[in-house]
């Protein structure tokens, strides 16, 4: 059994910044630890820290067992030669250093032997093969193919050959898993890991992570999987200002962790508040004996006294200071529209469901639940573009051009619904190359009037900051991270004056804090919600539920149907 150690680590960016301050944690063997904080806030480089890619410039790393580690992107450095990477080379990438070597040589004697078959090339090859066993090679490929016939329902030998790119994000994600929690090494590095997965696929990473005897470190912004996972909870907090970023350990679960951290900070301000208090009486006293002093030869020598405890007190400082908590303030408005917000009449989308029908009223939050692949996101863009036959005031506004769905039936937007469309692939071509500032600064009103007018330097400087973003003004939309491009969706959205939203996955890349404010923006939202979404916690905000089932029917349940047709009611 494994453990991690991480003891005063200091991390500087390249422009010389610090990232990371003094930051120490322990992952102790068996413990399955969940390191959360604000998007960019230096969780990923803490991640690449402990696994050797980065060299901390002040603390040091140790760790027992060996080293397992899914990074975000999972194919990230596969296929540099120009060959499209297979199922082979990405078990390959996640397995133990010395099995990726000794299968290097071994391929690279395969190739030689095809140009050269003579004795020494031949002794070579048997060397490799050789040493591939030595590293274990041939027993992990008795644990691929087990995996590859969970994950895929292939066997190895039949899956091993075929390229990544037929393979959905989930399947990779689960492949990887599969091997890793299966896999020889005591100490799993996982970051993300239930990205791209669907609901089903994260009850069947939570039951795994709750019974490997492995020791994990992952990060997540799932909400439900950290409740149902997490023994601990790492927090990477905002330094105050401007400092290195620094960590928290609460030692309980998820569960328990909002009201924790809402205590700690309660006594932070306690503790700065009584030393103000004190700052403010040794100051008083020293100004009321310094007078005396004027008057009194006797008062001098307590006056010099007051006056050195004052400066012992202020070179003491104050008590450790606060981190800076991330202020994301969403303030969707929307607006009065008829009462009948969206009117679906057998409605069918080509090859992706049977025909349906659906009314939605002003004010109601519907939740659209289903598999990968259903149609969902579909339903959505289709909505976005104004329905099958929009009037001019249900079109998008400004740049964006809406990609036609083939569909039969009638889809229809109400009286004064203006859409509003958040994109799960952040695809936006009419932001790219554009920085956040002169987005916000030209405005995408449409002919009609409406739309997002645009707005002065200081203006956009205010709404950024509302958002955690004015550090990226300058920055092009493309250059973002995935939370920071996804909160810079829904700032657009709150400035388009859209009175229908309509969200694609929203919470996918936001940070916990960010997707509660979130919640709170929709909860104050005066319009109606449509939101495809694999978030359980999430879902839990929704009144209506409705469901694409894998048989092509859309339904609605009362409760939100997650896995295998069972429904799972919010708590």
């Amino acid at each position: 059994m494994g453990h991690v150690d991480v003891s005063g680590v200091r991390y500087e960016l390249p422009d010389g910044r610090v990232l990371l301050d003094d930051v120490s944690f322990r992952v102790g063997e068996g413990a399955k630890v969940a390191l959360v904080g604000a998007n960019g806030a230096g969780k990923t480089t803490l991640l690449r820290i402990v696994t050797g890619d980065l060299v901390p410039h002040a603390g040091a790393v140790t760790r027992t067992g060996g080293l397992g580690v899914m990074r975000q992107d999972v194919k990230a450095g596969l296929g540099a030669d120009g060959q499209e990477p297979t199922v082979a080379d990405l078990l390959l990438s996640v397995s133990p250093p010395r099995v990726r070597e000794a299968s290097a040589k071994v391929e690279a004697c395969e190739l030689q032997l095809m140009e050269t078959d003579d004795e020494k090339t031949q002794m070579r090859y048997a060397e490799a093969l050789h040493e591939y066993g030595d590293a274990g090679g041939y027993d992990l490929e008795v644990t691929w193919d087990v995996c590859t016939i969970k994950a895929l329902g292939v066997p190895y030998d039949r899956a091993k050959y075929r390229e990544l790119s037929t393979l959905s994000g989930g399947e990779q994600k689960r492949l990887v898993l599969e091997y890793l929690l299966a896999g020889p090494d005591e100490v799993l590095l996982l970051d993300e890991p239930d990205n791209y997965l669907d609901v089903p696929g994260k009850i069947w990473l939570e039951d795994k992570i709750r019974s490997s005897d492995k020791t994990i470190l992952f990060i997540s912004h799932d909400r439900e999987l950290l409740d149902n996972t997490a023994t601990r909870v790492v927090t990477v907090e905002l330094g105050a200002g401007g400092g290195g970023n620094l960590v928290w350990t609460h030692v309980g679960g998820f569960t328990s962790y909002h009201q924790a951290r809402k205590d700690r900070f309660e006594r932070f301000e306690e503790m700065r508040r009584r030393w103000d208090e004190e700052h403010a009486k040794i100051k008083a006293l020293v100004l009321r004996l310094k007078i005396k002093s004027e008057y009194n030869d006797g008062m001098s020598s307590q006056y010099r006294a007051a006056q050195t405890r004052l400066r012992k007190f202020e070179e003491a400082g104050p008590p450790t200071e606060q981190p800076r908590e991330q202020q994301v303030s969403m303030r969707l408005q929307g607006g009065r529209t008829g009462k009948r917000a969206v009117v679906c009449t057998d409605l069918e989308l080509t090859g992706l469901m049977k025909p349906f029908d659906l009314e939605v009223w002003y004010g109601e939050r519907v939740a659209v639940l289903g598999s990968n692949g259903s149609g969902k996101s579909h339903f959505l863009r289709l909505l976005a573009a104004g329905g099958s036959d929009p009037d001019v005031e249900h079109q998008p506004v400004g740049d964006v051009r809406i990609k036609p769905v083939e569909h039969r039936g009638q889809a229809k937007l109400g009286a004064r619904v203006r859409p509003g469309w958040f994109v799960q692939t952040h695809e936006h071509p009419e932001l790219v190359g554009r920085t956040l500032v002169e987005i916000l600064h030209r405005g995408d009103g449409g002919t009609d009037g409406k739309g997002r007018s645009g707005m002065g330097r200081e203006q956009a400087s205010r709404v950024l900051d509302r958002y955690e973003l004015s550090a990226q003004a300058e920055q092009r939309f493309e250059s973002l991270s995935g939370g920071q491009q996804a909160r810079f969706q829904i700032l657009l959205l709150e400035l388009s004056g859209a009175t229908l939203l309509l969200l694609d996955e929203p919470t996918d890349n936001l940070d916990v804090q960010s997707a509660e404010a979130l919640e709170e923006g929709l909860d104050a939202f005066d319009g109606t919600v449509l939101a495809v979404t694999h978030d359980r916690w999430f879902a839990r905000g929704f009144d209506r539920f409705l469901v694409y089932g894998a048989d092509g029917e859309v339904y609605e349940s009362d409760g939100p149907v997650w896995d295998e047709g069972r429904v799972v009611r919010s708590r």
